[in-house]
């Protein structure tokens, strides 16, 4: 398997490299964004790492281009971690944001799961049903059940946990959610949002207090987990 990596620190650029060769992919690096775009063009990758602050052609705009004719998974790795620079990212089509310092352990693991998620064809509608630990969900059905007795959900609850669940593990933004579910007018909805979220756990949790699934990512949106 092939990765790309855009970074325009040596230092990093060797240490994935050693990590990730490690682990059995074969590594492919650039130090610029239009470096990187070239590569990808010429020899597609199966993932890229992604640096976000990088001179001339940065990593938003790396992203950006990219989403533009490949689906190809997207991990930022990035020393920037505040709120608004993961929102960004994750809005533009990165699908997982690792801040610098990262552990080579953590980061591999990251890689699995996108490329676990991608090769299931997440979002897609033809994944027949869901099931971990005491929920379980009947997609064909649109049945869902919890501690072995059926949950009842409106619609737009249902849609919501179909969605998450389909992009398991994955970061979604408030932004992405609600485009998603409700439609483009109401990306800026986030109180209908957290309403839904919340009937949404005290239906599916065991502990809507402490949720099992549906973690919250503070100012930035959620993420369904699952152990996979």
């Amino acid at each position: 398997m092939r990765v790309l990596v855009i970074d325009d620190e040596p230092q990093i650029r060797r240490a994935l490299r050693a990590g990730l060769e490690r682990g059995g992919y074969t590594v492919m690096a650039a130090s610029t964004g239009e470096e990187g775009l070239d590569i990808a063009s010429l020899h597609p990758p199966d993932l890229v790492i992604l640096d976000l602050a990088m001179p001339g052609t940065d990593g938003y705009a790396v992203c950006e281009e990219l989403r533009k004719w490949c689906k190809t998974p997207i991990i930022v790795l990035s020393v920037r971690g505040s709120e608004e620079d993961k929102i960004r990212a994750l809005d533009l089509g990165a699908d997982d944001y690792l801040t610098k310092p990262f552990g080579v352990g953590e980061l591999l693991a990251r890689i699995r799961a996108v490329i676990r998620r991608s090769a299931n064809g997440e979002g897609e509608p033809g994944e027949p049903s869901f099931k971990s630990g005491d929920l379980e969900i009947d997609f064909v059905q649109r049945q869902v059940m919890a501690r072995g007795a059926e949950v009842h959900l409106t619609p737009k609850e249902y849609e919501l946990l179909r969605y998450m669940v389909q992009n398991r593990n994955r970061v979604l933004t408030h932004r992405q959610i609600l485009a998603k579910v409700w439609g483009a007018e109401y990306t800026d909805d986030t109180h209908t949002l957290r309403v839904h979220v919340a009937n949404l756990r005290n239906k599916i949790e065991i502990d809507a207090a402490r949720p099992k699934f549906v973690h919250t990512e503070t100012r930035i949106g959620y993420r369904f987990r699952v152990d996979e």
